[in-house]
C-alpha cells in the first residue's frame, strides 16, 4: 500500500472518528480533542514535509466542508497545511528518541489551536476573540495532548505495517523514513 493510499485511509477514518465520536464527547469547558489535526501532524511526522502539507491541505478541506461547520471554507485547510508541513521538517528526527513523536504532537497541536484562533480572529470571528480563545485554547492543548498517543501509536502502527508489507526484507529506501521499531 503506498503512503499516499494509507494518508488517505487514515484521514478518512480520522475524519469519521471525529464526526461520529469526539463532537459528540461531552467533556469539560465544552471542548473536544481535535483527531484529524492529530492525525495530520503523525502523518507529517512518519512522512515527511511534503505530504504533511498536502495531507494537511486536504484533510483541512474535508473538515471544513464535513457538518457541523459553522466557519469559513479553507480555515481548517490553512492551518493544517500549515502545520503538517512544519511538523513534517522534524520528520527526519524521528529516529532520535522515543519521546520526540509524541512532543512534536503536542507541539503542533498547541500551535494548531492557536494558529486557528488568530486565523479566526483575521477573519472577525466573534468565538476567536480573547476571552473565548483564552479559555478554550488551553483546554483543547490538554484535550489533544491526552488524545495524541492514542493517534500517533495507530498511524505509526498502520505505517510500520504498510512498509513490512511493501519492503520485506527491510532494506529502507527512503533514507530518513522513520519505522517504529
Amino acid at each position: 500500500m503506498s503512503r499516499n493510499v494509507l494518508a488517505v485511509i487514515v484521514i478518512v477514518a480520522a475524519l469519521i472518528l471525529q464526526v461520529t465520536v469526539a463532537n459528540r464527547l461531552l467533556l469539560p469547558g465544552s471542548v473536544i480533542p481535535d483527531l484529524v489535526l492529530l492525525a495530520v501532524v503523525a502523518l507529517a511526522l512518519v512522512n515527511g514535509s511534503l505530504l504533511g502539507l498536502v495531507t494537511g491541505f486536504f484533510a483541512g478541506l474535508a473538515t471544513d466542508i464535513v457538518p457541523p461547520s459553522d466557519h469559513t471554507i479553507g480555515r481548517y485547510a490553512l492551518v493544517y497545511c500549515l502545520i503538517g508541513y512544519v511538523c513534517g521538517l522534524a520528520a527526519p528526527e524521528m529516529d532520535r528518541s522515543p519521546v520526540l513523536p509524541f512532543v512534536a504532537v503536542a507541539a503542533g497541536a498547541l500551535a494548531g489551536s492557536v494558529l486557528y484562533a488568530l486565523v479566526g480572529s483575521m477573519l472577525g470571528d466573534p468565538r476567536a476573540r480573547w476571552p473565548v480563545v483564552s479559555h478554550v485554547v488551553p483546554l483543547q492543548a490538554f484535550y489533544d495532548v491526552v488524545a495524541s498517543p492514542f493517534v500517533v501509536w495507530a498511524v505509526l502502527r498502520l505505517t510500520t505495517r504498510a512498509e513490512r508489507q511493501r519492503n520485506p526484507a527491510g532494506l529502507d529506501p527512503v533514507p530518513g523514513f522513520y519505522r517504529a521499531r
